[in-house]
């Protein structure tokens, strides 16, 4: 971005420091909240009848199997 003129405007500190969570990424941490939950939209929206399908079965057959575990 320097070399675009951002460098000062944006201050040198931001450039330089990492950021303020123990990641390294600065900002809201629920922001990549929403867009995890985003992403998942799009991509269950994108999938086709048979995929979701067997998405369902998956997660069926995957609490049956937890359920007789405990």
């Amino acid at each position: 971005m320097v070399e675009y003129g951002g460098g000062i405007s944006e201050g040198p500190g931001g450039q330089v420091g990492g950021g303020s969570n123990p990641f390294g990424q600065g900002g809201d941490p629920f922001g990549s909240l929403s867009q995890f939950a985003n992403d998942a939209v799009s991509t269950v929206s994108s999938l086709s009848p048979v995929q979701l399908a067997v998405g369902i079965v998956i997660v069926f057959l995957a609490l049956v199997i937890l359920r007789r575990a405990f």
